[in-house]
């Protein structure tokens, strides 16, 4: 039996939602690119390539499952792997499989890593004070987590700061 089409009519956006939409969906266009052009200008490496670093800066033992590792850096597998690959070769991350279920592959960031993290880590993070926190009061700040974390919520994705236990400090501290 063939299923009846959907007759709804979509809820389209009002004038007011339009206009906020098209604001934050310039704002995830934006802020990656000019994000990708500091961190390759001050200090060689691609913003991905940050993300990842940092994501396993703040790992236990500095360790995760290449999945949980795309997972937290909001990737492919596929995407993650090239890019491993590369930071492997770079001495700043090791993979091996894991030791508890010999199908998934850890990733560890090494000591020349950590190094390279810990240094591009001030770099990136007086970008995103200029670039995100400095232009808004501490109350939008607030509600800018709040709204965050509603829309990872509703995407089902995780938010990296679930990452380490409370307390932990990554080694790249971006505080």
């Amino acid at each position: 039996m063939e299923a009846a089409p959907d007759t709804t009519e979509p809820r389209w956006l009002d004038p007011d939602e339009q206009q906020q939409w098209y604001a934050f969906a310039y704002v995830l266009i934006q802020l990656p690119a000019a994000l990708e052009a500091r961190m390759q200008h001050d200090a060689g490496i691609a913003h991905f390539e940050f993300v990842v670093l940092s994501t396993l800066s703040a790992a236990p033992e500095r360790t995760l499952r290449m999945s949980e590792l795309a997972q937290y850096a909001g990737s492919t597998l596929s995407r993650l792997s090239n890019v491993v690959i590369r930071l492997e070769k770079r001495g700043w991350v090791r993979r091996r499989p894991d030791p508890s279920d010999g199908r998934a592959t850890l990733a560890t960031l090494t000591d020349e890593g950590t190094d390279t993290v810990t240094a591009a880590a001030p770099s990136y993070v007086d970008a995103v004070r200029g670039l995100v926190f400095d232009p808004l009061t501490k109350a939008q700040q607030r509600q800018l987590g709040a709204v965050s974390q509603r829309i990872l919520g509703a995407l089902d994705a995780p938010c990296p700061t679930d990452l380490a236990p409370p307390g932990a400090t990554p080694s790249a501290d971006l505080g």
